[in-house]
């Protein structure tokens, strides 16, 4: 079981998305053995390593604590194969550029503010673009009613499926406990390129 290096900051608690996406990361852990996975600093990426996959995991570049906080979860994990980078939604910086071939992005809770909702969209579509046949998994708390990706996914020429959590055992209230304020009710989605 992956061990977390807990940070008092608001961005480094496990959220109950990180919980419902790293149980999808295990229902398909053999599939993820050997396969390139860009994930964020959180537990699905950490597990993915854990189960083979060649993972990279990312925070934002202008949040050095989360990148080092990272690489000390790593640590606490055995996990010497990993690289970490600064990335930010919306820039196509150099080391985005760079990565190598994908099979799947992991992305727990990036749809949490809808002002940043294009930017997340955009680096998943530039990603997607450079690797026609990955995968973006991607768990999320709806918090509104009112907000959508919808339109962006049209924009972008993304597709999208829901994955519902009862299909990988997700549904268990305890799964996604958290000593968090709120409810939680997460949704899972796999975004992929529109086919025509």
């Amino acid at each position: 079981r992956p061990r977390q290096v807990l940070d008092p900051q608001y961005g480094m608690y496990v959220w109950p998305c990180a919980v419902v996406l790293a149980q999808y990361v295990w229902t398909r852990r053999d599939e993820l053995r050997d396969k390139t996975v860009l994930g964020g600093v959180s537990l699905p990426g950490v597990l993915a390593a854990r189960c083979g996959a060649q993972v990279i995991l990312s925070d934002s570049a202008e949040t050095p604590l989360c990148l080092e906080n990272c690489r000390r979860s790593c640590e606490a994990n055995g996990l010497r194969d990993v690289d970490v980078l600064g990335l930010t939604w919306g820039e196509i910086s150099p080391e985005l550029t760079l990565l190598p071939e994908l099979d799947v992005i992991l992305g727990s809770d990036v749809f949490y503010e809808p002002q940043d909702f294009e930017d997340v969209l955009v680096t998943v579509a530039f990603l997607l673009r450079k690797n026609p046949t990955a995968q973006f998994w991607t768990t999320y708390q709806e918090r509104s009613s009112d907000w959508s990706v919808e339109a962006l996914l049209h924009r972008w020429r993304l597709s999208c499926v829901d994955v519902h959590l009862e299909t990988f055992d997700a549904d268990k209230p305890e799964l996604a406990g958290s000593s968090l304020p709120g409810n939680h009710s997460v949704l899972m989605m796999i975004i992929t390129l529109k086919t025509e």
